[in-house]
């Protein structure tokens, strides 16, 4: 679990259009709240997780079961800061449309209920699923990371009715080395060694421990991992599982594991972050492919932390994941939505098999780590184009069909091929405070690629409400995949209070909320000026698909 606050120490923890339809939400009955200012609703995200008026953070032990996705995180049941650390409970045919249940599991007697992971046991391995012998179908076990005053340790909870209640293991912890910081394990079924295989964090040491267990009760240790990759902040929500690589066509070549930390500080645009390893697991030891190559980051924005994956999703499809969207500097200071908190879009996951090309740093891993997001879009309804056929167009060419169509808005997902011709920096403009593409604008969120450093930026400054804290107007950036490509694929998913990026067929992401005002809906390319003669730059396939519609009433 990431740093529930900025210095987390147990002493310090208080006890106590057109296209698919938006996110629904049904939350049960809450402790009352002060009414929010009318004023921050209009930030409430529409295709993304949120639990108002509460605080949530990471995303613990999210499961597929039954035909439905299980999501459990990190909540405050009572309020919307950071305190009385329980498991919330959402479910969702589709990663898109969720339904909020009562809280799973509750902080109590003085242990807070930190991050895990849930995990079906379909042999009743642990003996807490019925009888011995019985194998009833859709139980779970839940190992959580229990925290008290003076230390962390691993405890277990179990459910016969596919997470809906929950009995805590009445010989809790089930793994306690005595420390202050040891936590957040991830626990999944390794079938080649017929065994439960455990990674969890010595976030301090960074290390993470890899355990072994045919019950899920008693553990061994098999192996440790670390120091490795980026260690300028304490190591937390680490994840291990198999990924399919795959070629420029899209088939299956090989597979891989991927095993994720998540760090705080430290991160590549500041704050907190996810970073990642490629290599192989044998059920006992994970091998780095090439040790020192990284760190390797799975997001390049501020607001992409605590990563975790689905479990019990079929082998035959990629994997998920989904991350909380935010950042420890500044997460306790984020304006009311109302609540604190909220996740990312859920991305499928695999490796591409880049082709050869000069390696520009030794931090370019050869497989890429791809991310598709999932979003509320009918699979069966084509995206549609916002203009024209296929061919390039200039950016006064794409302005003008904006203008004429009249094309705005707040949540929508735009993607486009952008080829930069002469242009030294082109991109698009979004959450722009007017509608005409054509006129200048004092509030609008940035997306754009500086060619001649070869990076693809998210700017923030001008976005909207930026003056809560000193960490938040910034610009970010990452590096391009293939700088000598010459365009450059984008993919923008933009909600009520954020953006994320998908450049280069997902290989570079970049995760920002943004505070826009209401009416800042307007959308227009840009690029720099070229002088006479030169190539312009030129944009191509631009689709935007709105995804808005008013929230469920709960």
């Amino acid at each position: 679990m990431p740093t529930e606050s900025p210095h987390r120490t147990p002493a310090q923890i208080g006890f106590g259009s057109i296209l698919a339809a938006a996110m629904l939400f049904s939350t049960p009955a809450l402790a009352q709240q002060p009414a929010p200012p009318a004023s921050t609703t209009l930030w409430s995200p529409r295709i993304h997780f949120s639990s108002p008026p509460n605080w949530i953070n990471d995303p613990n032990g999210p499961i597929f079961l039954n035909g439905q996705y299980h999501l459990f995180f990190q909540t405050n049941p009572s309020g919307d800061e950071w305190g009385n650390m329980s498991w919330g409970h959402a479910v969702s045919p589709d990663l898109a449309h969720w339904k909020q249940l009562p809280v799973a599991l509750a902080e109590e007697n003085g242990v807070a209920i930190f991050s895990g992971s849930t995990v079906e046991d379909r042999d009743n391995t642990s003996g807490l699923c019925g009888d011995p012998g019985q194998k009833p179908p859709g139980c779970l076990i839940a190992i959580y990371t229990g925290a008290s005053q003076d230390k962390q340790a691993q405890n277990l909870a179990s459910s016969r009715d596919g997470g809906v209640t929950w009995t805590k293991y009445a010989s809790n912890p089930i793994l306690d080395l005595e420390l202050k910081d040891f936590r957040d394990p991830k626990v999944f079924w390794h079938a080649p060694s017929q065994s439960w295989v455990m990674v969890v964090a010595l976030p301090t040491q960074h290390k993470l421990r890899i355990y072994r267990s045919k019950n899920l009760r008693q553990w061994e240790l098999a192996s440790e991992f670390g120091p490795a990759g980026s260690t300028q902040g304490v190591w937390e929500c680490p994840d291990l599982f198999e990924l399919a690589v795959r070629d420029a066509k899209g088939n299956w070549v090989s597979s891989r594991w991927l095993l994720s930390v998540n760090i705080n500080p430290g991160g590549p645009a500041k704050g907190s972050a996810s970073q990642y390893f490629v290599g192989q697991f044998n059920g006992y030891r994970f091998t780095e492919d090439h040790p020192g190559s990284g760190p390797h980051w799975a997001d390049w924005g501020k607001d992409f932390y605590a990563s975790t994956s689905f479990a019990n999703i079929p082998s035959e499809k990629d994997r998920v994941w989904i991350a909380w969207m935010s950042n420890w500097q500044y997460a306790a200071k984020l304006p009311s939505l109302p609540g604190r908190g909220e996740m990312t879009v859920a991305r499928r996951l695999y490796f591409h098999q880049s082709p050869a090309h000069p390696a520009l740093s030794p931090s370019q891993e050869p497989l890429l780590l791809v991310q598709q997001p999932i979003l509320p879009i009918p699979d069966v309804k084509p995206y549609a184009a916002m203009f024209g056929a296929p061919p390039f167009q200039t950016i006064f060419q794409a302005n003008a069909a904006i203008a004429a169509q009249k094309q705005s808005g707040s949540v929508y997902r735009l993607s486009f091929i952008l080829n930069p011709g002469d242009a030294e920096e082109a991109g698009v403009r979004l959450r722009r405070g007017v509608i005409d593409p054509s006129a200048p604008a004092a509030e609008e969120t940035v997306v754009g690629v500086n060619f001649e450093t070869g990076r693809i930026f998210v700017d923030r400054t001008r976005s909207g409400k930026t003056d809560w804290s000193p960490d938040f107007p910034v610009r970010v950036s990452a590096p391009l995949r293939h700088p000598q490509a010459n365009s450059v694929s984008i993919e923008i998913v933009v909600d009520s209070n954020s953006v994320e990026v998908f450049a280069e067929d997902g290989e570079t992401v970049l995760t920002d909320l943004i505070y826009p005002s209401a009416t800042s809906q307007g959308i227009s390319f840009y690029a720099t000026a070229t002088p006479p003669g030169a190539a312009p730059a030129l944009v191509r396939n631009v689709e935007l698909d709105p995804l808005d519609q008013p929230p469920a009433t709960k």
